[in-house]
């Protein structure tokens, strides 16, 4: 068997709609034909679910992250759109990191790693 690829994930939400607005405006992703969002190559499945709360009871347990080019550009944009930060930018040695909380209130993370990290992977 092959290894399998990682290419997708759904987040169950009582309001996918909203959902999906937050995430297509603040990073940018196209929708294909059956409404789920592509986030650079991966796919990002919204769907309304009975089998949740409004509100996530466990936000860090599974966290969304976005390696961007641009930290302060990328926060600069989601400013805008008046996005609730649990984080603002910060240096963390290895990169800056900021962390905020989608309408579901899970939490959304922005990573710029620094070009050392990498010449040291």
């Amino acid at each position: 068997m092959d290894r399998p690829v990682l290419n997708s994930m759904l987040l169950g939400s009582t309001d996918p709609d909203r959902l999906k607005a937050w995430y297509r405006d603040g990073f940018h992703a196209e929708t294909d034909g059956y409404g789920n969002l592509n986030l650079g190559g991966f796919g990002l499945v919204i769907e309304k679910r009975d089998d949740v709360a409004g509100r996530t009871a466990e936000p860090g347990r599974v966290v969304v992250n976005f390696a961007v080019d641009d930290i302060e550009e990328a926060a600069a944009h989601l400013r805008t759109l008046d996005v609730e930060w649990l984080v603002e930018p910060e240096d963390r040695g290895v990169g800056w990191f900021a962390t905020m909380i989608d309408p579901d209130g899970n939490y959304v993370q922005l990573i710029q790693m620094k070009p050392e990290y990498y010449a040291n992977a």
